[in-house]
């Protein structure tokens, strides 16, 4: 009998079937703790969230608060227009995504088919303007100009207009009391974006995707008071879309009004006269070049000079804000910001960066003071300073002799800041400089606030530049390759300048502290950190953050939170400097080289102070400066490639005082015709309801009024 093999299970296939038990039981066991965790442990979660996919919510836009001048006259309110818009979710449903409709709609408003279509269109980084920059599911806005018939039409013929809506709603305004325009300091806004929406998700005031924030100016310095909150009603849909009810509301909080120190009647004038010396400067002959001045750009600051309140600011070449509104077109936004615009939405009065000329000189005057020279000198001024075989020269070759400080502040005399700027040089060691010199000169612009912030409450300012050691330093770290690449001993004169600075562009040298010490060479200042500076001149020394919100009133009217004036330091200066150089200023506008533009002046009822600069710009024209002063208030022009000082903005700062003080031209005082014979103190008065009671802006000025905005309507 032979032996049969016996079928059984060996010990391997007993492992794997064991095996495949257990991982079968483990399947079974994470499936089933997972259908308890979702069913019995989060459950009521899901639950909650499963209702949630049918609940659909309406939001209701916040009435934005307005932003309002000093005397409670609007500067940008409200106003309910027709808009039209356009769900871009819903046309991209349609089988063309929503060509066709969109093309009907250009017909009945009126418009290109193609600037529709471009508005609908979102923007990335490839995409120019006009696209939409906001939410890609809130509704977008087409137009907020249509007419009551072109509304009627969309609404009559909604199976012609899927996805179009047209109805009233509030928009913003920027009226123009009095013919002003402030378009820079207000600012103006914008589709909030993803970005900004996931940003405020965890601040006090979250965004919505239907928001539209503040995008420059005090529209967005402002933007959390003045923009409320959004209300919002929840309502529970079924599977088809339709309504069974409504599960919560809550209502829309109206934003907060900002009243400013701004006086539209103020601002204005200052528009108007910046713009005509502009204009006035394009009429007179440059020397130099052989051509007429450009004068392609400039600013003016009028400030409180006890407090540092603004009261007046303008840019130009300046832009209407009212662009903006409802979604700008695509050649409005080509014209602010092509090559050929010179781009007006910049803020010159804080943006706005150039050598500030002999406008400066107070700097180094109390520079010198405090190194240990004496005020009353004598100083030779001469025609001419040389330094080796380089000659500085005095402007237009003066010589007055031996003066003092305060006299060569009032003809401006330029070789007496050259002559103690070198010395200063010489004894911090010149080309050797000491581990510790004393930078008297550099030190005391720092202290005077420049190279820094003034703290305005404005977005995006800038600092300015003072040029000294560390930034010569970390100037030539930036650009040594680039230099010692290029640099010639003996090539071109390009190249053994680059072959020099490769080698000690490091380097103080005695040029650069002689040009700096009257506001030439490499140092950079803006209007209204000069402002800053010569209103804390006048007030006795304290440097105030400039500002131009005044108060934040509750939309009820209840709650009023004052801006107060805040400080960042004090001038070094003593008292006795202080009313040393105070005196020279005075003397500058009576006997220096402002005199001829206050001829008179009623100089014993209201002292007048002020400084002519005229800075020097390489491969441009001369800038033009004017900084004045009276105890009330501080002017400061400046007029890029414009020409001198006291020649091209002297007159328009003349005049701006005579409206401020209501100065005729044979120096009598009208108080009735003085717009702000001295600084509003108070509040304008607010009413129970949350409304500002505005005084009358004059008949002269509310024809002004109308008239830009007609301007502006055409």
């Amino acid at each position: 009998m032979s032996n049969i093999p016996q079928t059984g299970r060996t010990p391997r296939v007993t492992i794997r079937l064991v095996g495949l038990q257990i991982l079968v039981f483990s399947l079974l066991l994470t499936l089933g703790g997972r259908l308890w965790y979702l069913q019995i442990r989060n459950g009521d979660e899901y639950t909650a969230e499963a209702a949630n996919n049918h609940v659909q919510q309406v939001v209701h836009p916040a009435v934005r608060g307005s932003i309002l001048d000093a005397r409670g006259v609007p500067l940008a309110d409200n106003e309910t227009r027709l808009v039209v818009s356009a769900s871009r979710t819903e046309l991209m449903k349609l089988p063309d995504d929503g060509e066709a409709v969109l093309t009907r709609l250009a017909e009945v408003l009126g418009m290109k088919p193609k600037d529709v279509m471009d508005k609908v269109r979102l923007c990335d980084a490839k995409t120019p303007q006009p696209c939409w920059n906001g939410s890609p599911y809130q509704p977008i806005p087409i137009t907020d100009e249509a007419s009551a018939k072109q509304a009627l039409q969309i609404r009559e013929r909604e199976e012609d207009f899927p996805g179009i809506s047209a109805e009233p709603t509030a928009v913003r305004r920027y009226a123009a009391p009095a013919g002003s325009n402030a378009a820079q300091v207000l600012g103006y806004l914008s589709p909030v974006t993803d970005e900004q929406v996931k940003e405020a998700e965890n601040t006090k005031s979250p965004l919505l995707r239907s928001d539209q924030v503040g995008s420059n100016g005090l529209e967005r310095e402002y933007d959390s008071e003045l923009r409320g909150e959004a209300g919002v009603t929840r309502y529970e849909v079924d599977n088809l879309g339709r309504v069974i009810g409504q599960r919560e509301s809550q209502r829309a909080r109206p934003g907060a009004n900002v009243v400013t120190s701004l006086d539209s009647r103020v601002q204005a004038v200052a528009e108007k006269e910046l713009e005509q010396a502009m204009r006035d400067a394009r009429k007179q002959h440059d020397r130099n070049t052989g051509t007429n001045y450009k004068a392609d750009s400039g600013a003016v600051v009028v400030m409180e000079a006890k407090t540092g309140r603004v009261v007046a600011m303008a840019s130009n070449p300046t832009y209407d804000p009212n662009a903006w509104v409802g979604g700008i077109s695509g050649k409005d936004y080509k014209q602010l910001t092509g090559k050929k615009s010179n781009y007006p939405l910049l803020n010159r009065a804080i943006q706005g960066q150039a050598a500030p000329g002999s406008i400066f000189k107070v700097i180094p005057t109390t520079a010198a003071v405090n190194a240990g020279y004496d005020f009353n000198g004598p100083y030779a001024c001469t025609s001419s300073f040389n330094i080796g075989s380089q000659v500085f020269k005095n402007f237009e070759s003066e010589n007055y002799g031996g003066i003092s400080l305060g006299r060569a502040l009032e003809v401006s005399c330029d070789t007496v800041f050259y002559r103690i700027a070198y010395d200063e040089w010489k004894r911090d060691g010149g080309n050797k400089p000491k581990k510790k010199p004393g930078d008297w000169f550099y030190r005391t612009a720092h202290q005077f606030g420049l190279g820094k912030e003034t703290g305005i409450d404005l977005p995006n300012e800038v600092t300015g530049r003072v040029p000294d050691r560390q930034w010569k330093k970390d100037y030539w770290k930036a650009n040594k390759d680039a230099w010692c690449k290029s640099g010639k001993k003996n090539g071109s004169y390009g190249e053994r300048i680059a072959y020099e600075n490769c080698l000690e562009g490091m380097k103080m040298r005695a040029g650069d502290s002689v040009n700096y010490s009257i506001g030439q060479g490499d140092t950079l200042v803006t209007p209204i950190q000069m402002a800053t500076i010569y209103a804390a001149i006048s007030n006795g020394g304290t440097l105030h953050d400039p500002t131009v919100g005044k108060a934040i009133v509750s939309p009820d009217g209840k709650d009023i939170t004052e801006i107060k004036p805040k400080s960042h330091g004090k001038l070094p200066i003593s008292a006795s400097l202080h009313k040393r150089i105070d005196s020279a200023l005075a003397g500058v506008a009576t006997r220096g080289t402002a005199a001829w533009r206050f001829q008179g002046w009623p100089q014993d009822k209201i002292p007048m102070h002020a400084k002519t600069g005229t800075a020097e710009v390489y491969g441009k024209q001369t800038t033009s400066w004017f900084a004045t002063y009276t105890k009330d208030y501080t002017v400061v022009m400046t007029i890029s490639q414009g020409g001198t000082g006291s020649g091209a903005s002297g007159p328009a700062v003349r005049k701006i005082y005579n409206a401020l003080y209501g100065v005729d031209a044979k120096g009598g005082i009208d108080k009735k015709k003085a717009l702000l014979p001295q600084p509003q103190a108070k509040l304008p008065k607010i009413s129970s309801d949350g409304s500002v009671e505005a005084q009358p802006l004059g008949k002269q000025f509310e024809a002004a009024g109308r008239e830009r905005r007609r301007g502006a309507d055409s």
